[in-house]
């Protein structure tokens, strides 16, 4: 069996490196004995390999809550995620001897969503809908497992409040280098404890791939030589924008900072976002301040220039000048305050919706007025605003001829869709199609009034039927078929 499972922390008391927030994990698991917590969902965050997932299953076993899991081999489209998660975080559960358990009992399920932030490829399509709905409507526990939350609430915003949020640092490598003690003493492989440190070390904060180190070196082999810990080759570690942003302003490394850039899956113009929102709120001295907006002023043009001329080379210079730039400018004190998600980016997420439906409404008015959309969207949309305001003789014909929606009508006139006035202008329009097709239909307006169709008379018969239809009265002698 791999050292990785074989070892994997049975409770919340086997977690090392990070007690705050098992505590944390603990008294939200304890909330549920007492009902449905206002924050039905945890999201376990941080690095790969410092015990998120290994601290969900251990949360179950120590709760006696059945784990049901869904990580990032399993295909987790709109389908799959309702079938066995939604489904499952909605019904009651049956224990590993077939009891049927109640929720009401303590018998709960714990929905484990792995990786739930890598949910943006074409297999998982419709997923995000379906987390939503579960974070919000679920009756049993949901811990979301991820390794940038960031790249989460970029899909979708709002599990920043629907969902509480547990932070998982990397494990230092004393107490790492403890843990591999345990596993080598267990398993009968010799090694120096210093050699322990170097393995733990080389891990980078990684539990997962330290056990994995200490399993290939000791595979076929009773001891581990100070020359074997030392040819493992040095971890790369995954950087994020929160680790870029700590770089920049607190730890003042240009090197590392263009490192991280380079490495980093993000564009320029997003990175160019997230150090405007921040340079203020992290260098507190106005001089800092004026030379750090200096530099990404600078940045800008370059990115202009990439746009207007497509010429891509200048998002090397655009990136240079941004993080190598910004590492340089802090002469004073570094304030350390919490990273900001940038604001333009919240405001075009939440913003998502009433720009497509703007789109739509410039469509059908430019096809209706033989005009292009960006002439409705500048000349015609404010004049008919000001229309739809303040005259209502010709509101309603305005309404029919464009064929529009309470949303439509509302996006116009600046208002809300659900407010009493326009309810009130879309049901007398409602009622005055009504009355005109009533009218339409005269006294007779629905069909258990109206009178029975009078039969049609027969229809005359052909010339040709006529001339060889049989004659009756001869016919009335004929005795049998054969008496003609």
């Amino acid at each position: 069996m791999d050292w990785t499972e074989k070892y994997r922390p049975k409770t919340l008391k086997d977690i090392v490196g990070n007690d705050s927030a098992v505590r944390t994990m603990r008294t939200w698991a304890r909330q549920w004995e007492e009902g449905i917590p206002e924050k039905r969902a945890l999201v376990l965050k941080g690095s790969p390999g410092v015990g998120k997932t290994s601290s969900a299953l251990a949360l179950a076993n120590e709760m006696g809550w059945t784990p049901v899991e869904m990580n990032a081999s399993d295909q987790r489209n709109e389908s799959a995620i309702s079938d066995i998660a939604l489904r499952g975080s909605m019904s009651n559960t049956f224990g590993e001897d077939g009891t049927y358990l109640k929720a009401s009992e303590g018998g709960r399920k714990l929905i484990i969503l792995d990786e739930a932030d890598n949910l943006f490829g074409i297999q998982d399509k419709g997923a995000m809908p379906v987390i939503n709905r579960i974070i919000t409507e679920s009756s049993q526990p949901v811990i979301l497992i991820v390794n940038d939350f960031y790249a989460l609430s970029r899909k979708s915003p709002s599990v920043k409040t629907m969902t509480e949020q547990v932070q998982f640092y990397r494990i230092q490598a004393p107490t790492m280098a403890k843990v591999l003690r345990k596993i080598a003493d267990n398993e009968g492989v010799e090694v120096e404890q210093s050699d322990l440190l170097a393995i733990a070390t080389n891990a980078s904060g990684d539990m997962r791939a330290a056990v994995r180190n200490l399993e290939s070196l000791a595979l076929g082999a009773d001891r581990i030589t100070p020359e074997m810990a030392k040819s493992l080759s040095t971890r790369d570690n995954h950087s994020d924008i929160f680790g870029l942003m700590k770089t920049v302003f607190s730890d003042q490394d240009p090197v590392r900072a263009r490192q991280i850039a380079n490495d980093l899956d993000e564009d320029v113009s997003s990175v160019l976002l997230w150090l405007d929102e921040n340079l203020p709120l992290q260098l507190n001295s106005a001089g800092d301040q004026v030379r750090g907006f200096a530099r990404l002023s600078q940045a800008d043009i370059f990115i202009s220039r990439v746009y207007r001329r497509q010429y891509y080379g200048f998002w090397s210079y655009a990136k240079d000048i941004m993080v190598f730039g910004l590492s340089t400018v802090r002469q004073g004190r570094c304030t350390c305050a919490k990273m900001e998600f940038p604001k333009y980016l919240k405001l075009m997420s939440s913003s998502k919706n009433p720009r497509a439906l703007r789109k739509s409404l410039c469509l059908k008015m430019a096809v209706q007025l033989h005009t292009s959309t960006h002439r409705v969207s500048v000349d015609v949309l404010p004049y008919i605003a000001v229309l739809l305001k303040q005259d209502k003789a010709i509101r309603r014909p305005l309404i029919e001829w464009f064929d529009l929606t309470d949303d439509e009508y509302a996006l116009i006139t600046g208002t809300k869709a659900d407010s009493k006035t326009v309810v009130k202008i879309f049901q007398e329009i409602e009622e005055d199609r009504l009355a005109r097709i009533s009218s339409a239909l005269g006294p007779y307006s629905s069909e258990a009034d109206a009178p029975e169709p009078e039969p049609e008379p027969p229809k005359p018969e052909p010339k040709e039927a006529r001339a060889k239809a049989p004659d009756r009265k001869a016919s009335k002698n004929q005795k049998s078929l054969f008496d003609f």
